[in-house]
C-alpha cells in the first residue's frame, strides 16, 4: 500500500506544482483546486484569486461549499493562528470576483481580435470553422443556443460542450465585458485569451457547482 508520502508525491507529479494544505479538508491540493486568503490591513480576510498578495495565505478548496465550511468551522483564524474579521458576504464575493475575472477575460478576447458578438457573426464564425468556444448568456433564449450549439457539436465532434461551451454571465454582464448592448451570443478562434477565458469559466463553474477538478 502506498503510504501518505508517496500519494502526495504522485498528485503534485500530475498537478505539476507545489501541492497546498486545504484548511477545511486538511487534504493536498494543487492550486488550481484552491482558492488562497490572505488577512488584510484591516485584520479581514481577503480572497487572493491571483495568488499574489503578500502574507501568510490560508488554502480552501475552490468551491462555495468549502469557503462556507471555513466559516463555519472557523478555518481562517486557526490556520492563522490569532483573531481575524470575515467578511459576512465572503462567499458571494468570492463569485463575484471570480466572475470579474471571467468578464475581463473575454474584454481581452474582444481587444486581441480573438472574439466576435452577434448570433449572425457567431454563426459564420462556426461555418468557417474558425470557432474554437462559444459563450453565450446565461438568460439566452433556448432556440438561438441550440441552434449554434448543434452546428458547433456538428463541426467540432460530439465532445465539443465539454468546457468549450460557455454559459456562466448574463446577457448584461457579456455586454459589459464585450463593450457593446445587448450581447447575447459570442465566438472565439483559437489563442492565448481564448485559453484564459476557458481556465476562468472552468474556475467559476467549478465554484458553484462544488465539484472538484478532475
Amino acid at each position: 500500500m502506498a503510504s501518505a508520502e508517496d500519494r502526495q508525491g504522485s498528485l503534485q507529479a500530475k498537478h505539476g506544482s507545489p501541492l497546498r494544505l486545504c484548511a477545511v479538508t486538511r487534504t493536498h491540493k494543487g492550486p488550481d483546486e484552491l482558492i488562497r486568503f490572505v488577512l488584510g490591513p484591516d485584520g479581514s480576510i481577503v480572497p487572493d484569486l491571483a495568488r499574489r498578495l503578500p502574507g501568510r495565505g490560508v488554502w480552501v478548496g475552490a468551491t462555495r461549499r468549502d469557503v462556507a465550511a471555513a466559516i463555519a468551522h472557523k478555518a481562517f483564524a486557526r490556520s492563522l493562528k490569532r483573531s481575524v474579521l470575515v467578511p459576512d458576504d465572503l462567499v458571494d464575493r468570492v463569485e463575484n470576483l471570480l466572475k470579474r475575472r471571467l468578464a475581463d477575460a473575454i474584454s481581452l478576447g474582444r481587444k486581441a481580435g480573438l472574439l466576435v458578438a452577434g448570433f449572425a457573426k457567431v454563426e459564420e464564425l462556426i461555418d468557417l470553422g474558425q470557432a474554437v468556444v462559444l459563450v453565450h448568456a446565461a438568460d439566452a433564449a433556448a432556440d438561438g443556443v441550440g441552434k449554434l450549439d448543434r452546428k458547433f457539436r456538428a463541426l467540432r465532434g460530439p465532445g465539443a460542450e465539454a468546457g468549450t461551451i460557455v454559459r456562466e454571465l448574463t446577457s448584461a454582464e457579456l455586454s459589459l465585458a464585450i463593450g457593446r448592448s445587448n450581447v447575447v451570443h459570442a465566438g472565439l478562434i483559437q489563442g492565448g485569451a481564448t485559453k484564459r477565458l476557458l481556465s476562468e469559466a472552468e474556475r467559476l463553474r467549478r465554484y458553484r457547482s462544488g465539484l472538484s477538478a478532475s
